[in-house]
């Protein structure tokens, strides 16, 4: 069985009236790549800065690699990595010259020091760019620069929050082949994301709404276990128009816009046949998404059955 490096229980984070996290309970493995999802005022962000011991939590108990989440965080600081969505860069600095600097600060050997710059070079694909300043850099190369900063001190847990925020879908990706490649290599990694793609290559996933864990498991479980029904595929002119009209039908239990189609979802497949007749249009069963399993969540918490 596989190490636990997070055991939190009903841990709760409140800013005066305010509860930003209510009550969540997680475990998660070594070498796993965690995803914490939900929109923003969620509580992914809380829930990391109290897991890296920059937050106490205002009450609930855990551990993170072994340490007293509440008695000890200063012992787990120096264990982890984090990557904020603001990760200091130094604009006036090249890159190899950040990466230097943050091997001092995290107590990398010296004899070490070059070694690991040229590896995190390597890792981020910016072996041709290692001169460069940082303000010269576009989004993606920070990003990666970033990341390398976090782990050259070869963290056993990283935490990364939306760290793929703003950057281009090609670099989204980019990026995401390096935390594959580091969970691989041992890595725990904590990653809060509002793309689904990127949820989709997590091991685990916790759906997080309103502070509290709305789910978890992994990406085909959740799909399984909440997207109860049949799922079609609907294309339709001005789609967004039609999802009061096709909620009113008695055999959909659930209507949602994904671009230009609606997704919509029966009580069962003997009702596609009734459905295209009354839209007069051809529907596609489909497998649900990680997004059908939001839409799915949102409903539950509106009081939907």
């Amino acid at each position: 069985m596989s190490e636990l490096v997070v055991a939190i229980r009903e841990v709760s984070r409140r800013f005066g009236t305010f509860t930003a996290v209510d009550q969540v309970s997680l475990e998660i493995q070594s070498g796993q790549i965690f995803g914490l999802l939900g929109p923003n005022g969620s509580g992914k962000s809380t829930i990391i800065r109290m897991l890296c011991g920059i937050l106490a939590p205002s009450s609930g108990n855990g551990t993170v690699l072994g340490f007293d989440l509440v008695r000890e965080p200063e012992k787990i600081k120096p264990l982890i990595g984090y990557m904020s969505q603001k990760f200091s860069l130094y604009e006036d600095l090249t890159a190899v010259e950040n990466l230097a600097f943050y091997a001092r600060v995290y107590g990398v050997p010296r004899r070490e020091r070059a070694g690991r710059i040229k590896e995190m070079l390597a890792m981020g694909w910016l072996q041709d760019h290692q001169q460069m300043l940082v303000a010269e850099m576009n989004t993606g190369w920070r990003q990666r620069l970033a990341l390398g900063c976090a782990v050259i001190a070869r963290p056993r847990l990283l935490f990364l929050d939306e760290p793929t925020s703003g950057v281009s879908p090609t670099s989204r990706r980019h990026f995401f082949r390096i935390i594959q490649q580091l969970a691989a290599q041992g890595t725990t990694v904590v990653v809060s994301t509002h793309f689904m793609d990127e949820a989709e290559r997590c091991h685990e996933l916790a759906f997080m709404m309103e502070g509290r864990l709305a789910a978890r498991g992994t990406p085909a479980g959740l799909k399984q276990s909440l997207v109860q029904g049949t799922l079609l595929e609907v294309q339709l002119p001005d789609p967004l128009r039609r999802v009061e009209e096709v909620e009113q039908l008695p055999y959909v239990r659930d209507c949602s816009v994904h671009g230009t189609a609606l997704h919509i979802l029966l009580t069962g497949p003997e009702r596609q046949l009734e459905l295209e007749r009354t839209l007069q249009v051809s529907a596609t069963v489909i497998s649900p998404s990680l997004a059908d399993v939001f839409v799915a969540l949102a409903r539950r918490q509106r009081g939907g059955n």
